[in-house]
């Protein structure tokens, strides 16, 4: 059996940096930081007391008021960049065969918000059950592409994944199979993920997963730095239109780029920690390289998972290095998580637009933040430190991690 090519035609973006998809761009290439202090709640008795928040965004201004109050804010999120990939796919919602339309999301937590409130007023009551009925509709993960489906009446194949921050990639890569296997003619995959919470914050600084750096939360986001001390959590949604290239141009569609594979593996090491040696790293990018048919020597570019963990950006790079030898150094490597923060199940989606707005745009955004160099990483490799750098790229690769070592590796290329 023949697999069908598989396009990008629309991108959706709202992120801690920008709130449409050419905002986040913009920001992106000018280096700009997303974390300051949170502002949802008190932070006083809090390790962290910043992230990533969205900003000057209210669901109201894209969303009817009662329709509002029945979504956790994950899934306003998801319904509000779905809109703008699906407006800028152009897809005439009249024409196309929505029994072939599906919508295949990602969401590492879903409704956590909502679960922390439900449980709250419940605690301070007196203990009589009483409980909002929207209470399990806004917080089951898979809400966020039931809302979509039934907002455009999509009626192809409909769910999330969940693996932690390998959501949204793994969400592209099943959607990207239904479309290779003939399945469906559009899929519209993504991610979006609402966890800058009392719970969400809490959790992570009990885990020593955050960074702590209070006095300066805009360059508390490292990657690769010597002194990065944590994540950053981060919150938002990133939408993605993948089609059947024969489809989309029968439609005359603009294309972003292709998808040439996706690649998935498991550490099957340690519930948070990654493999010291790479091991399911190593094979994630290899898996994805094999699927897609294309050799190390053409990768231009690789939009890493780097989350500024000590052990995670080390980890990662020694892979890059086993995986594409001396090849790497003439990559350009960079993190976005380093602007964005850690948008947990909605990374995959936003990192995977930021290196599909490489190709479009010949410029590879940079890793900011970046002041002392960390002896464990090779120096001769180019991370793409502190400024934006012009690039034709041919070839992205997008990596993602997940607690419970969960990896997956998608892979685009620029349309010839």
């Amino acid at each position: 059996m023949e697999l069908k090519r598989v396009v990008i035609t629309g991108l959706g973006a709202l992120t801690p940096i920008g709130n449409t998809k050419d905002e986040y761009w913009e920001a992106l290439i000018s280096g700009k930081s997303g974390a300051a202090p949170i502002t949802y709640f008190d932070t006083e008795k809090f390790k962290t007391k910043f992230a990533c928040e969205l900003k000057n965004f209210n669901a109201t201004d894209f969303l009817d008021r009662k329709e509002a109050r029945k979504m956790d804010r994950f899934t306003q999120y998801a319904m509000v960049a779905s809109d703008e990939a699906i407006a800028d796919a152009k897809l005439d919602l009249d024409a196309i065969n929505k029994l072939r339309v599906g919508v295949i999301w990602g969401a590492g937590i879903g409704g956590l918000e909502t679960f922390q409130e439900e449980v709250l007023n419940f605690a301070e009551g007196d203990g009589t059950p009483r409980f909002n009925p929207f209470f399990i509709p806004k917080m089951i993960a898979d809400i966020a592409p039931g809302n979509i489906s039934i907002k455009h009446g999509f009626m192809g194949p409909n769910y999330t994944t969940v693996s932690a921050c390998a959501s949204s990639a793994n969400a592209m890569i099943d959607a990207l199979n239904y479309i290779r296997l003939g399945h469906c003619d559009v899929v519209v995959t993504g991610g979006s993920e609402a966890a800058v919470t009392i719970a969400g914050m809490g959790g992570f600084n009990a885990m020593h997963a955050l960074s702590t750096r209070n006095e300066s939360p805009e360059t508390a986001s490292r990657p690769f730095d010597a002194t990065r001390d944590g994540f950053v959590l981060g919150e938002g949604a990133g939408a993605i239109i993948l089609e059947d290239y024969e489809h989309a141009k029968a439609r005359g569609a603009k294309i972003y780029a292709e998808v040439l594979g996706g690649g998935l593996s498991s550490d099957a090491y340690h519930m948070t920690a990654p493999h010291p040696d790479g091991i399911g790293v190593i094979a994630v990018m290899k898996n994805c390289l094999e699927n897609a048919g294309v050799k190390p020597e053409e990768v231009d570019h690789i939009n890493t998972h780097g989350t500024s963990t000590p052990l995670g950006d080390v980890a990662e790079l020694k892979a890059i290095s086993e995986v594409f030898g001396d090849h790497a150094k003439n990559i350009n490597i960079n993190s976005t998580k380093s602007m964005t923060g850690h948008l947990l199940g909605a990374a995959g989606a936003i990192e995977s637009i930021a290196a599909i707005l490489a190709m479009e745009h010949g410029m590879v955004p940079p890793t900011i933040n970046h002041e002392f160099v960390d002896e464990n990483i090779d120096p001769e490799l180019n991370l793409t430190l502190n400024k934006a750098q012009k690039r034709n790229v041919k070839v992205a690769m997008s990596n993602t991690f997940g607690f419970g070592g969960h990896n997956a590796c998608v892979l685009f290329k620029k349309l010839d």
